[in-house]
């Protein structure tokens, strides 16, 4: 009987993978222990080893498909064997949903389209043909989410659990003129980058954004940070003293006293958060993703900094559970690392304000004894909805949170 190449489990997550890349074509020889094919989940990859010997009889899932964990995508046996059984297992996990697809264009549709250039996203989708997860189809259903919005990131633009987790409704804005061309959104691109390029140029054109920026003077926090570990009984070693965990706490004060920052707008709908579920940007290979720290005001440092760990390391190794990855009244994004000084962050909708980090600076000043004396600055960038919130109340938030910076044992009273 034919051994089966298996789609592997690479995570307590994941369901279903892609294979890549076949590095055998079907009817070479293969080896015990060599790699045949790669395959990838959300975030992962891996190599894929034959079981057996023998020759690669039949490929079952090709390049770019996706498959259900434990599920075969290929056949290594002698040539001419018998494959029926494995056949009749893949057509019983077909009828199950395994491949869930949905397919109503004619042929006659599909050319009408094609030779339609000026249309929008959505005129495109119509009728289209869409593969989705059984399971990321009954998450869409029970959130009451569009799916044929949704941008999949799998093989052959496959929806996966994540990407119904991650989806934000794309606002429609009016246009100009009813005669002007609508041009596609993020033509051109796939995937997890189409959804952030559509999610950015909807940001920028449904709102009034504005950015102030200022420096914060942190050398007393960095002072404060060396006199905490010097005193502290116990070992600080879950991220408790970062300047990013600190900062946090910062911004998380500063919502405390400006509700309006903390709030959503839709463009239809403005509404004040009373938790605070902080987000805190992270950059991966495939684009940033915003996975959120809940209920961040009812979190002690400690607390904070483990859990802000947690979630940038799950989120890097494809592990973090979906519910983290929405749900966020406020956003920090972090390019100090880069050696950026200042930038202009765009609005994370529906919320109305997020954070800009950048490097640290060193700058000479004078003190009050007019000696000349080093500060070390943090560079803020503060972007706000100006349809919500006005230059003056932005301002008061951004100074709040700088106050909270240089004054740094108000971070833990």
């Amino acid at each position: 009987m034919a051994a089966e190449i298996i789609m592997p489990k690479l995570g307590l997550t994941m369901t279903e993978g892609t294979v890549d890349t076949w590095l055998k074509n079907e009817g070479d020889a293969i080896t015990k222990g060599e790699v045949v094919c790669t395959i990838s989940s959300e975030k992962l990859t891996h190599d894929v080893e034959a079981t057996e010997s023998g020759k690669l009889i039949q490929i079952l899932v090709q390049a770019g498909e996706d498959a259900p964990c434990q599920a075969p995508i290929g056949l290594i046996g002698a040539e001419g064997e018998d494959v029926t059984d494995t056949e009749e297992k893949l057509d019983t996990q077909d009828k199950e949903g395994k491949n869930d697809e949905i397919n109503e264009q004619s042929s006659a549709e599909k050319e009408r389209q094609k030779d339609t250039s000026l249309q929008t996203d959505a005129v495109k989708k119509e009728g289209a043909r869409f593969f989705i997860t059984p399971l990321a189809r009954k998450i869409a259903e029970e959130k009451g989410v569009d799916y044929t919005q949704i941008n999949g990131t799998g093989g052959n633009g496959r929806i996966t659990r994540r990407d119904v987790e991650m989806y934000v409704p794309v606002l429609e804005t009016p246009t100009m003129s009813t005669t002007q061309p609508q041009t596609e959104v993020a033509k051109g691109l796939s995937g997890m980058r189409k959804t952030i390029a559509q999610r950015m140029m909807t940001s920028l054109h449904t709102t009034a954004q504005v950015t102030i920026q200022q420096k914060a003077d942190i050398t007393h926090l960095l002072d404060f940070i060396t006199e905490l570990k010097m005193k502290a009984d116990i070992p600080l070693v879950d991220g408790q003293t970062s300047i990013t965990t600190l900062l946090a706490r910062a911004v998380v004060l500063a919502l405390k006293e400006s509700p309006k920052m903390n709030a959503w707008y839709d463009g239809e709908i403005y509404k004040e958060v009373s938790e605070i579920h902080l987000g805190i940007a992270v950059a991966l290979p495939e684009g940033l993703v915003v996975p959120v720290i809940e209920n961040a005001d009812h979190r002690t440092l400690t607390d904070l900094g483990k859990t802000m760990n947690s979630r940038i390391h799950d989120v890097r190794a494809g592990s973090l559970d979906g519910s983290h990855y929405s749900g966020s009244t406020f956003t920090i994004s972090n390019l100090g690392k880069s050696g950026v000084e200042y930038f202009t962050p765009i609005l994370n909708q529906p919320e109305v304000g997020i954070l800009g980090v950048g490097t640290l600076i060193k700058e000479l000043a004078l003190s009050e004894e007019g000696k000349i004396i080093e500060q070390k600055k943090l560079p803020l960038s503060l972007t706000f909805d100006h349809q919500i919130i006005d230059g003056s109340p932005a301002a008061e938030f951004l100074s709040k949170i700088i106050y909270y910076l240089e004054h740094p044992y108000s971070l833990v009273l």
